[in-house]
């Protein structure tokens, strides 16, 4: 007689998934009466676990069960322990074995775009699982597998609006004297919790400008009637991320993409688990356990969980001064505010060559001198969105400098754009930063972070006093008290007149100083208009 084999998607991680993370140790049992006298545990209700955790084992039943995807490319270290280190190959390709819990992007990062409602990019060659990533983030929210797939939008160049979010009802064009009386058939996809378009670089341009709409907005209008869409956890797949497909994708809607994600190369050692999926006939999605799935009310509280994980100020304040030192152009304008990439952008000159007439500054160890754009409101909300969720995932109670490190890549992937041609890619130690853009701007990073320590900003940052002494607020303040805050700023602008280059970090500075002076002297007057 034969013995039925047990199914190996229908296994959970045990919790604590994760064993320092807060609610992991052992809790007091604190009984009353009517527990005492209850049935067996789970007879009536049972106690489920926190929603950190419930992500957790969600994770681990993901990337152990059902996507095949060996690549542990998010890596953390515990500081207490000795790190290990393998050079392999003529080349001493480094392998460094993690000493803290480390993930792989390609589960992780969809994993917490769900939790905050981001919108993901899924790229990399057909058959590499993009699809079937999108689809199990559906059926995590609660829907069947079967709903999931008829709702998914697939890409094709004759896509029109009206095919991807709803039909004029016929008896309503004939009849109708006004827009506003055609009733529109909305397709159900735009309700959902979680929203897939596959392929989304073969939608004609037009379609893609409606689709901006609905990423951008939340409603969507045809023919005079909206429909409003909701939050949502967006994923969009394409198999090129330079823009290849049937039609170039709209610069405004690929700015709306909050993260990128590469589906990463098979590990054929891992054929073995292909092949029992097939002569089993398993399929992941058909199979997601019911303890790992978000109702509404669930993912609506992850949701707000998440964004109340607090960033502390030295985390912050490392993130500003990262992306401070990208945006400056020093030559291309001559009123301070308009010294920026973006104008030399809009005006149509190259960035790249008015970079080099900054010849002043070390042009390897400026990292703005790298790209070619700075970073915009929008992407530093994602920025910040991704660091909370990356901090709440790990069970930290504050977003740790590790959590910002870890998402900031797969963020900025498509945000931040190299200068190929500047003199840090010269260095043949890091030719394979042009093609490898997740570790390039880690790197970026790391080395904003080691000259923010070299400059000890954290106590000894002058603008961030004035800055914070404004925040508390002007009613009050005495004539007397104002001039002496006016004759500080000046004071440090005084400072740094001749005994500085003008790097990114000092532009931004300089212009908060100047409107911190602007707030002080407007009030001033006011004061003595006022005879206060």
């Amino acid at each position: 007689m034969s013995t039925a084999l047990p199914n190996p998607l229908s296994q959970v991680s045990a919790a604590p998934t994760r064993a320092h993370s807060p609610g992991a140790a052992a809790q007091p049992l604190a009984l009353d009466v009517d527990q005492l006298f209850a049935g067996p545990p789970g007879a009536a209700t049972s106690t489920q676990a926190p929603l950190d955790e419930k992500l957790r084992q969600a994770y681990f039943w993901m990337v152990n069960h059902a996507i095949i995807s060996p690549h542990y490319d998010v890596e953390f270290h515990d500081l207490s322990k000795p790190r290990t280190r393998f050079r392999l190959g003529d080349s001493r390709a480094e392998v460094e074995l993690p000493t803290d819990q480390s993930y792989s992007s390609f589960v992780l990062l969809p994993l917490l775009t769900f939790a905050v409602r981001g919108r993901c990019l899924l790229v990399g060659g057909p058959g590499r699982g993009k699809t079937a990533s999108a689809i199990l983030m559906g059926v995590l929210a609660g829907y069947p597998v079967r709903d999931v797939r008829r709702a998914m939008q697939h890409g094709h160049p004759q896509l029109t609006v009206q095919d991807m979010f709803g039909t004029p009802l016929p008896r309503d064009l004939v009849a109708a004297e006004k827009l506003e009386d055609i009733d529109v058939a909305w397709r159900s996809w735009l309700g959902r919790r979680v929203k897939i378009v596959d392929e989304y670089n073969r939608i004609p341009t037009r379609t893609q400008s409606a689709l901006l709409t609905v990423l951008a907005d939340g409603y969507v209008e045809v023919f005079d009637q909206v429909f409003e869409t909701g939050a949502a956890a967006w994923y969009l797949t394409a198999n090129d991320d330079a823009g290849g497909g049937t039609f170039q994708v709209v610069d405004a809607l690929r700015d709306r993409i909050d993260v990128v994600v590469k589906a990463l190369s098979f590990n054929s050692r891992f054929v073995g688990d292909l092949v029992e999926r097939t002569e089993r006939g398993l399929r992941p999605e058909e199979n997601v356990p019911r303890s790992i799935v978000f109702d509404d009310d669930e993912h609506e509280r992850l949701h707000r969980e998440v964004i109340a994980v607090p960033i502390p100020v030295p985390v912050r304040r490392r993130l500003e001064y990262f992306a401070a030192q990208l945006e400056l152009l020093e030559h291309a304008a001559r009123q301070l505010e308009y010294r920026t990439k973006d104008t030399a952008r809009l005006a149509g000159e190259d960035p790249h060559r008015l970079a080099a007439l900054a010849t002043g500054r070390d042009q390897r160890a400026d990292i703005g001198a790298q790209t070619l754009n700075g970073l915009s409101v929008r992407a530093l909300q994602s920025l910040v969105a991704y660091a909370k969720a990356m901090a709440y995932f790990r069970g930290n109670p504050e977003v740790t400098l590790d959590d910002l490190r870890a998402v900031l890549p797969f963020v900025l992937h498509d945000k931040l754009q190299p200068d190929l041609q500047a003199a840090a890619f010269d260095d043949p130690g890091r030719e394979s930063l042009r093609s490898d853009r997740v570790s390039w701007i880690r790197d970026l990073f790391d080395t904003a972070c080691h000259q923010y320590d070299a400059e000890g900003l954290d106590t000894v940052d002058p603008v961030g006093d004035v800055l914070a002494e404004l925040a508390r607020g002007l009613d009050g303040l005495t004539e007397v008290e104002v001039r002496r805050r006016l004759a500080r700023i000046e004071g440090v602008l005084a400072g740094w007149q001749d005994a500085t280059k003008l790097h990114g970090s000092l532009f931004e500075d300089a212009l908060a100083l100047k409107y911190a002076h602007q707030r002080y002297s407007s009030y001033l007057t006011w004061l003595r208009w006022s005879g206060t």
